[in-house]
């Protein structure tokens, strides 16, 4: 039977990839450039296949290059956290853990991150609370928190779900009065229309089984904001079912009932595909997934819908 691989020649291979140089990979692994050419020739050898096409600027993935780094590098990542993990168990989680959210979110997070830090006194948590999402994660950043509707685009990072928001449109008394109740998705295109910029890109709305394109003059990056034109009047919204409740029962908005379900609002933590996850966000992550664990009863979801 033939030997195994060398899961550290491999895991050099992964940071040449990575970092897109022998030399960075290098500085990445604290070796000498020499020892990382040594391990790349070793693999190829052990695999007998070209690995890297090298010129003096470029360096490409051949086909089986490009293979073995898709199957090896998650590979390598989950042993990586696992071995941060099972350390974790025996000592306190401490460290720097930087972070950044959009505004609203604290709403749902910020007990959860003084308990978080509550019970990690070693934590050093920094926290920027700016309107973010997945196109400005940087690389200093541990973790982004970024709310979601829809189907998710491939991107370079990696995403979880922390909990799943149910969602409906809801208008005010006022607008319902001016347009009708509206019954099936398709009349909202001739009717206003708030949009949340952010979770929804604007346009178009997005359903469990279609996307409306809308018309909107109030375009928000906040879904306060978009409960806020609703209550006046401005416009349909679509916004997650929690905060809207108080409003429903008073009387200031109205859910409006069509044939088609809106599409959740996810609530998503986010990281770098180029660094494995490590223990102190794998710890938050999972304390966020439990103590929101409710918002996505059955009792937060919305009603039946009526056919048109």
């Amino acid at each position: 039977m033939r030997d195994g691989l060398d899961l550290n020649t491999v895991r050099v291979y992964t940071a040449v990839v990575d970092e897109q140089s022998f030399a960075g990979a290098s500085r990445l692994l604290a070796i000498p450039s020499s020892n990382v050419s040594r391990h790349v020739a070793a693999l190829e050898r052990r695999l007998g296949v070209r690995l890297l096409e090298r010129s003096t600027r470029h360096l490409h993935m051949t086909e089986a290059g490009r293979l073995l780094y898709e199957r090896a590098k998650p590979l390598l990542d989950t042993l990586l956290a696992t071995q941060e993990e099972l350390g974790a168990v025996q000592r306190e989680l401490r460290g720097p853990l930087k972070m950044c959210m959009p505004g609203e979110a604290p709403r749902l997070l910020a007990p959860i991150l003084a308990e978080f830090c509550s019970l990690h006194p070693g934590i050093e948590l920094e926290c920027d609370t700016r309107m973010t999402g997945l196109e400005v994660l940087r690389e200093d950043v541990d973790l982004s928190i970024v709310f979601h509707r829809g189907h998710q685009e491939d991107s370079a990072f990696i995403t979880r779900e922390l909990a799943t928001l149910p969602s409906i449109v809801v208008a005010a008394p006022s607008l319902l009065a001016r347009t009708g109740m509206p019954r099936n998705v398709r009349e909202l295109k001739s009717l206003p229309c708030i949009t949340t910029l952010s979770a929804l890109k604007g346009q178009p709305w997005q359903f469990q089984d279609a996307a409306v394109p809308v018309r909107s003059r109030y375009r928000v990056n906040s879904g306060e904001l978009a409960v806020a034109g609703a209550r006046q009047g401005i416009g349909f919204a679509i916004v997650a079912a929690y905060p809207c409740q108080e409003d429903l029962v008073a009387g200031r908005l109205q859910e409006v009932p069509l044939d088609l379900c809106p599409a959740p609002l996810q609530l998503l933590g986010a990281y770098s595909h180029r660094h494995s996850v490590t223990a102190r966000v794998r710890a938050l992550l999972e304390l966020i997934q439990v103590r929101l664990a409710g918002l996505g009863s059955p009792a937060m979801a919305p009603k039946p819908r009526r056919t048109a």
